[in-house]
């Protein structure tokens, strides 16, 4: 066996990457690779990806992680330094650079969110959040239509698509889903288990398709929460540390939730980390036994030095606002562009902060347009509950001419999906 194991160097091949994802990792995942080109990223800096054959991307996708870019020199320097001095614990001693990131993590929360528990990733954070509303004696747990909160088989019980839910049940009993959105179907659920509830909502759904809800409706939710006794869980993965334009999606209302949920953004784009941060009150559970929820990783000094230099950079280069005043120049002229292109072609073009989705009738049209800006080198994401709708969310280092070669690049795509589909007329000012 060991005669024909591929070494990675800088000559292999793409097609070895193929070959070695399909006879070792997922087949599947390679031939959705074929389908956009067969193409091997290798490096990223900023927000540019480049592949294996020196072709560089503006990479607005990634899943909301890359609100400071790739590689920003702030993370990789608090990164490298803990690399080489201490990069992983022993779990049995405290560590100063844990401290140091809950520290500079719950100063930038809500007021009155001060204690963390730090994990590998968003659902990991879900899952945290479950036991803890369990242990509060919140056994019913009510989250939203439309909502992601990952695939581990609890968050995957508040998720609420179908095709990734059906093939593991049972999950977890004593879950109930409301529209998103409608304040009177969440308070009848809680009015029928009063004391008893969990409810897990994110600010906007991301994985949904971009769905902002009614302005207001997290103030009504918080609420009804404490008119019912129920814990209230913001899911700000992918809306939080700046996404929409401010600090946390729930800064928007002012709503204080009892637990808040971190990812994504959080590790700098150079560390997978997440982060669980709780009320006093809501996390005393935990203190009463260290070790009743743990995992080897948690809180491992090399991804809290990528938490301290994430809120560092997002602090010291204004990110934030840069997100809202980027958000605010972007969505519209996004929105002039597809509508000149697709005249005929049923859309909408939403989004808050830098969170902005292009929402079609037609989920081929979706696709297309996917597939139309990764050809002219934009890599863009479909949201995966919510297949019609293309989902941007650009680093909010964006500069000038980056933005212009965003806009002019979408421009493009949607004239070629236009021309592919003589029905959607293309505008004669397009």
């Amino acid at each position: 066996m060991l005669e024909n194991l591929v070494t990675y160097d800088a000559g292999m091949s793409d097609e070895q990457v193929s070959a070695l994802y399909r006879r070792t990792m997922s087949s599947g995942r390679a031939r959705l690779a074929e389908v956009l080109g067969g193409q091997v990223e290798v490096e990223s800096s900023g927000a540019w990806l480049t592949t294996s054959d020196g072709r560089r991307l503006l990479n607005v996708g990634g899943y909301g992680v890359l609100i400071s870019g790739a590689r920003h020199p702030i993370v990789v320097a608090e990164v490298e330094r803990q690399l080489h001095r201490h990069p992983v614990g022993t779990r049995i001693f405290l560590d100063p650079v844990a401290a140091r990131a809950a520290e500079l993590l719950t100063s930038v929360t809500p007021p009155g969110l001060t204690r963390v528990h730090f994990s590998g990733s968003g659902a990991e954070a879900v899952e945290a959040a479950i036991k803890i509303a369990r242990l509060n004696g919140r056994r019913h747990l009510v989250a939203m239509t439309g909502g992601y909160h990952g695939k581990t088989l609890g968050a995957l019980s508040v998720t609420a698509k179908d095709a990734f839910r059906e093939p593991f049940h049972p999950l977890l009993p004593g879950v109930s889903h409301v529209p998103f959105g409608d304040v009177q179907a969440l308070t009848a659920v809680l009015r029928q288990h009063p004391g008893e509830c969990c409810v897990i909502v994110e600010p906007v759904q991301g994985e949904g398709g971009v769905v902002i809800p009614p302005e207001g409706y997290l103030g009504d939710v918080r609420a009804v929460c404490s008119e019912y006794g129920a814990l209230l869980v913001a899911d700000e993965v992918q809306t939080g540390l700046g996404r929409l334009g401010a600090w946390w999606g729930v800064d928007l209302e002012g709503v204080r939730p009892d637990i808040l949920l971190s990812g994504k953004a959080l590790g700098g784009g150079v560390m997978p980390v997440a982060a669980t941060i709780a009320t006093e009150e809501t996390f005393a559970v935990l203190d009463r036994d260290p070790v009743l929820h743990t995992s080897t990783f948690s809180a491992a000094p090399i991804a809290m030095a990528a938490v301290c230099g994430a809120i560092r950079a997002i602090r010291e280069d204004d990110l934030v606002g840069r997100a809202a005043r980027l958000g605010e120049r972007l969505t519209p002229e996004l929105r002039r562009i597809t509508a000149a292109g697709l005249v005929h072609q049923r859309h909408e073009v939403r989004g808050l902060g830098l969170l902005i989705g292009i929402e079609f009738a037609d989920p081929a049209t979706a696709i297309e347009l996917f597939m139309a800006l990764v050809a002219h080198d934009v890599v863009a994401n479909v949201s995966l509950s919510s297949d019609h709708v293309v989902r941007l969310t650009p680093p909010a280092t964006l500069g000038e001419s980056e933005i212009a070669f965003l806009l002019e690049r979408f421009e493009r795509a949607v004239a070629l999906v236009a021309e592919q589909n003589p029905e959607y007329e293309v505008h004669a000012d397009a």
